[in-house]
């Protein structure tokens, strides 16, 4: 008996190698396919920034887990409270001490804000919009430096990452300006194409690496020359000694000078203007010459 027509049209419409290529998800997610992947994430926030008109911006990053001080008392509330139900747990007293340590440290999350607000009130007046606050979009000072151009009435700007454990976009971010990445490296990238400076406050490993590409970039003259700013001195010297590393050789004393320190958000605003202010013209065009990748 042969097979009836009807039913064979149907199983080839059905196929998986009949759906149009753009939009078959299981063919987009092969191994093979990763070098389109990583173009599309190359090339969405590109479009996205260029239709807002986003020329520059000033990244912010910072730990997740420093929390405006309200939220940080509470943590620490409850890390007492359940010290106080099991004294002898010595991870419960390690947990007190640590939320005790978040909270002499959650100044810094209304210092991100403050600075977010300071930036963003004064560049964002007239379009293309230049140094917008840029993120890496999660909570922590990522949100306080978006909140700070919320408060402002500003664009900002927030690079989330898919995470094992689901990292949220916080509130503050500008909807339209807001990309979630799978690719790390794709990520860095776009930190770095349009900054005129780096801001990094407290945190931990994510803050480092950032930190650590963007130095490196520097370095080796493969970025545009920005201000790298440290925000808290006391911190980023316990963290990293550098002059450790100069003194060693592995650095040259020159590379220290690609380091600045701030304490207040006036003092990181007044580093970044200064810079600007001796930036070849190139650089103020936004002609910015990286070549990172």
């Amino acid at each position: 008996m042969s097979e009836n027509p009807a039913a064979k049209v149907t199983s080839i419409l059905q196929s998986p190698s009949y759906r149009v290529a753009y939009k078959d998800v299981d063919f987009l997610m092969r191994p093979e396919m990763r070098a389109a992947r990583i173009e599309l994430e190359l090339l969405k926030p590109e479009l996205y920034l260029h239709r807002e008109r986003v020329r520059s911006t000033i990244v912010v990053f910072g730990g997740t887990r420093i929390v405006e001080p309200a939220e940080a008392r509470n943590r620490l509330e409850r890390a007492e409270k359940a010290l106080a139900a099991a004294p002898d747990d010595r991870s419960l007293r390690r947990a007190v001490d640590r939320a005790k340590r978040l909270l002499e440290r959650s100044r810094y999350y209304d210092a991100a804000r403050e600075f977010g607000r300071l930036v963003s009130a004064e560049c964002q007046k007239d379009p293309p919009c230049d140094y917008v606050v840029m993120t890496g979009g999660g909570p922590g000072i990522m949100e306080a430096a978006n909140r700070g151009a919320a408060d402002a009435g500003a664009k900002s700007i927030g690079l989330n990452i898919r995470l094992p454990r689901e990292q949220q976009p916080n509130p503050y971010i500008t909807p339209e300006l807001c990309f979630q990445f799978h690719y790390f490296a794709v990520r860095k990238l776009h930190f770095l194409l349009r900054a005129r400076a780096l801001v990094a406050f407290p945190g931990g490993f994510g803050t480092l690496d950032e930190l650590f590409d963007a130095l490196t970039l520097r370095q080796t003259g493969r970025m545009q020359a920005i201000p790298i700013i440290l925000f808290g001195r006391e911190y980023w010297r316990r963290v990293v000694d550098f002059q450790f590393l100069a003194d060693q050789g592995t650095i040259d004393d020159a590379d220290l000078a690609l380091i600045d320190y701030a304490e207040t958000p006036s003092e990181a605003w007044d580093i970044i203007r200064r810079a600007e202010s001796e930036a070849a013209p190139t650089a103020k065009d936004g002609k910015m010459g990286f070549d990172a990748y």
